[in-house]
């Protein structure tokens, strides 16, 4: 059966998982995004077949398995409820008969607007608190989105954005996003430029709505000019180098840049390629 919206990893929100907790508003900040009790938490992941520079790309392959495949690998190690939220073209029924083969939870919507697909995800899922990634980082690590979910569940406050794309220090490819899905249905309500809806969390920061907290989770050291993402067949090569000769699928972000640094030969293969905002 397709996955529904689950309760927040123990230790993450409340040591009892039955308790119903709810997002406390600070004084002297406007009004919180919604009041309902925040008890689901989901991953949606965007997914599509059309990417210009590498089309069908998180069906290729490194290591014998899709990147589809590996992304969904290190997800389902979070215990918590995964959606991939494809479009309703049909070059993508490939992506929905992986994903439902592998137990994830499917969402059809919109190729252009990401935003309005990623809300019609958390709505159907009924989700209170969404995990944004991208299945072109078939390398993302669960440890640094668990990080990520916990800190947001500290902060108890609707209003925050937690991710690591805010004060980038780790490379592309370990990309991630929480933020509440009230604020995420605001932002698709309310948001009307192209590129607002087109990469999905713009508006969530950009001022132009609600009041946003903005707390940026960064490294130890910045790694930001390594890519472990997957937007071009340079970056392909990286993948499947680090996946096929040092074992990568099985490895840490930490891990991971390690390998980049003690490597320059593997960085030297993508080193050029142009870097992108968070995509599919």
């Amino acid at each position: 059966m397709p996955q529904r919206g689950g309760l927040l990893p123990r230790g993450a929100l409340a040591a009892d998982p039955s308790r119903t907790d709810r997002l406390a508003g600070r004084p002297g900040r406007r009004r919180p995004r919604g009041s309902a009790a925040v008890t689901r938490v989901g991953i949606i992941t965007q997914a599509r077949m059309t990417s210009t520079r590498l089309p069908g790309k998180v069906l290729l392959t490194a290591g014998g398995r899709t990147l589809l495949d590996h992304h969904i690998d290190r997800l389902q190690k979070l215990d918590v409820p995964l959606i991939v939220a494809t479009t309703t073209n049909a070059s993508d029924d490939p992506i929905a008969v992986l994903a439902l083969s592998r137990g994830v939870r499917v969402f059809r919507g919109s190729e252009t607007d990401v935003l309005g697909r990623f809300a019609g995800a958390a709505r159907d899922a009924g989700l209170d608190v969404v995990v944004r990634v991208t299945s072109d980082c078939p390398l993302i690590d669960p440890a640094l989105v668990r990080q990520g979910i916990q800190r947001f569940a500290e902060l108890d406050d609707p209003t925050a954005h937690v991710s690591n794309v805010l004060e980038r220090t780790y490379p592309r490819g370990f990309d991630f996003e929480v933020f509440s899905a009230a604020a995420l249905l605001e932002a698709d309500a309310l948001a009307s430029l192209p590129a607002d809806r087109e990469h999905v969390t713009p508006f969530l920061y950009s001022g132009r709505g609600a009041e946003t907290s903005l707390h940026p989770i960064t490294g130890p050291r910045d790694a930001s000019r390594f890519r472990v993402t997957v937007d071009t067949p340079e970056d392909l090569a990286v993948i499947r180098a680090l996946v096929e000769t040092y074992g990568a699928a099985a490895l840490g972000a930490d891990e991971i840049i390690g390998l980049l640094e003690e490597h320059p030969e593997l960085v030297a293969l993508n080193a050029d390629v142009e870097q992108k905002k968070l995509g599919e």
